[in-house]
This record gives C-alpha cells, sequence and structure tokens, in this order.
C-alpha cells in the first residue's frame, strides 16, 4: 500500500511518549504522544477516540444515522430539511472544495459510489448496470445543488447524496489536533490510515514519516513535517475490488461515474493553516482523477504545491516543492516536474 507511516522505535513508550491505537473509519489509527505527564497524555488521546466514535456513527455513508436520515429526505425531494450543525458546517466547507476542484471532488455522488458497492463493508460485484451509471451522470448531482440557511438543507437536486468518505479522515486530523491543543499536548503524530498530522516536535526534531510504495515494495522516500503540517494520500488498493484481473477503486470520477485508471496514488503536504487535514484529503482526489495529464493543474488549483503522484507503471511524479524536502531510496523512480 502507498501511505505515510511514522518512522518511530520499536519500544512501545518511553517516559515521555505515549501511543495508543485503534481500528475507526474503516482503518487503522495510530496516536503519539510526547509529553511528561503521561496521565495527561492517556486523557487526552482517550478524548480524541471517543471523538473519533462519534464522527464514524454520525457520519457514516451507509449505516443508520444522522447523514443516512438527511440523505433520505434529500432523495424524498423534502425542503428545509433539519440536520446537525457539524453536517451543515460540512456541506459549506465541502461547497467551497468542490467549487476549487471544479467539481472532481464531490461529496454528492454517493449514489454513484453505492453503485460501484463500495457502501458494502466489502465491496466486490457484479459491476454496475453502465445505464444506471449513464442515468447518474445525466442526473448531475453537485455540492453546488445544495442550499443551507442555518442548520437545514435544501436539495435543487434528488440525486444528491452526501458521502464525506473523500473528507473525513482529514476533518478527523483536524479535530485531534483541536483536542490535543485544548488538552494541552504540543507535541503529538496523528496518523488516520496514512493520512497524517504532525504537532510540535519530537525530541527536539521534526516529526519523520516514511511514504510506502503503493505495491507494498518498500519505503519510496522519508519526509520530515514541520508543527502543523498534514499528509493526505489516495489509493486505488485502500477499497478496491478486481473483475477479470481487472482493478475497480472507490475513486471514482464524477464526469464518467467510473473507478479512475492509470494511478495508483496521489499524497499531499498541506502546510500549517485552519483546516489543514481536511485539505490535505480532498485536494488528493482532484490530483488522482485527472491523472498523470492533468495532476499539477489539479494540485494548484486546490492550493498545494507539495504533491507527489504514482503512476500504474510504478512511475512516481512529484512537484518541485515537495522533491526538495523528500529523502529517497530510488531516485531512478522518481520524476520531477
Amino acid at each position: 500500500m502507498f501511505a505515510a507511516v511514522a518512522l518511530l522505535p520499536y519500544v512501545r513508550a518511553t517516559a515521555a511518549e505515549y501511543r495508543a491505537s485503534s481500528y475507526v473509519f474503516g482503518t487503522m489509527v495510530e496516536i503519539t504522544v510526547v509529553d511528561r505527564d503521561a496521565v495527561r497524555a492517556q486523557e487526552a488521546v482517550g478524548r480524541v477516540f471517543r471523538e473519533f466514535d462519534r464522527m464514524h456513527r454520525e457520519l457514516h455513508a451507509w449505516q443508520p444515522g444522522k447523514l443516512v436520515a438527511l440523505n433520505r429526505a434529500i432523495a424524498s425531494g423534502e425542503k428545509n430539511i433539519p440536520t446537525t450543525k457539524e453536517i451543515a458546517a460540512l456541506i459549506r466547507q465541502t461547497q467551497r472544495l468542490a467549487g476549487q476542484s471544479q467539481d472532481l471532488f464531490n461529496p454528492a455522488i454517493g449514489k454513484l459510489v453505492g453503485l460501484w458497492s463500495f457502501h458494502r463493508d466489502k465491496p466486490g460485484g457484479p459491476l454496475p448496470d453502465p445505464e444506471e451509471i449513464a442515468r447518474l451522470i445525466r442526473a448531475n448531482p453537485r455540492m453546488s445543488d445544495l442550499r443551507v440557511q442555518g442548520d437545514a438543507v435544501t436539495s435543487a437536486n434528488p440525486a444528491v447524496q452526501l458521502d464525506f468518505g473523500g473528507y473525513a479522515k482529514g476533518y478527523a486530523l483536524d479535530r485531534a489536533a483541536d483536542i490535543l491543543r485544548e488538552k494541552r499536548i504540543e507535541n503529538a503524530l496523528v496518523n488516520v490510515g496514512g493520512n497524517i498530522m504532525a504537532l510540535g516536535r519530537r525530541e527536539g526534531r521534526p516529526w519523520r514519516v516514511g511514504l510506502e510504495s503503493p505495491r507494498g515494495k518498500g519505503v519510496l522516500a522519508t519526509i520530515e513535517l514541520a508543527d502543523g503540517e498534514a499528509i493526505g494520500t489516495s489509493g486505488d488498493y485502500r477499497r478496491y475490488f478486481e473483475i477479470d484481473g481487472k482493478r475497480y477503486s472507490h475513486i471514482i470520477d464524477p464526469r464518467s461515474g467510473y473507478p479512475v485508471p492509470g494511478v495508483q496514488s496521489v499524497t499531499v503536504l498541506v502546510r500549517k493553516q485552519a483546516g489543514a487535514g481536511a485539505l490535505s484529503d480532498a485536494a488528493s482526489k482532484p490530483i488522482f482523477i485527472e491523472g498523470t495529464d492533468g495532476w499539477k493543474e489539479a494540485a494548484a488549483r486546490m492550493g498545494v504545491s507539495c504533491a507527489m503522484l504514482v503512476d500504474t507503471d510504478g512511475v512516481v511524479h512529484v512537484t518541485r516543492e515537495l522533491s526538495a524536502r523528500m529523502h529517497v531510496s530510488d531516485p531512478a523512480r522518481i520524476a520531477v516536474q
């Protein structure tokens, strides 16, 4: 797989280091805190995991919860649908990002995601009916179809079905950072299935993470993260299935309605700013969808200068800005652009 992994000693903990892990959002979450007060560190991490559990329940795209209830009301044509303050805020945030991406980042295509079986715990065949795909493409669900007034939502398009799967892990990084700072934790690393947020430093040095190969062939590069920086990764290995030797991943091009070919993974690095985690997660999607022809332009539209794309031949395309910060293991695979 291709993911960011913390390069830490194998020792579980020192007097100043506390580590914990849990399975949330369908992936492994790992948190490392460097703090002399072990009780404070443990309490802060516990608070983060409780928040992640809540988010997983309330923002789940296909299990009963607040988001599913909203989607059902949209499909039935209801107006001024009451929802939570959090979901209303998420719609506003993702509307802005969708506009930046020219609708390639599109959380409104939940019906397409479900049609491809990615609203199941274990995705797989049979392949969807091309006519059904074409029907949804003609319906053209977009985030701009939604109007939010206070905590009430109205959709101009009943084909809209919200799925924040391309945003939730990054949003979780931002929530974790907020909680840890509130608990007076200054130095920590949060890893949500390869999406990473760094706080402070580790023993006086920047946090260092490794970027693994998409096909599990070692570490492509290492990189140091400054305080508040986030890494987001999208890959065709995260949720996928294969039929007749062809891989179908969960990253769907909203223009065609089909999973994106030609790309194994995309990683972006976002410097410290409000919502850095969410941006790192969202920005990787349009870059992935544009592929080798338009990936740099997609990154620029999202305000990202540090980006990397691995194509199906294993060639690593990387921006000069990110290349300058990477320590690569095999320079022959790297194409700086």
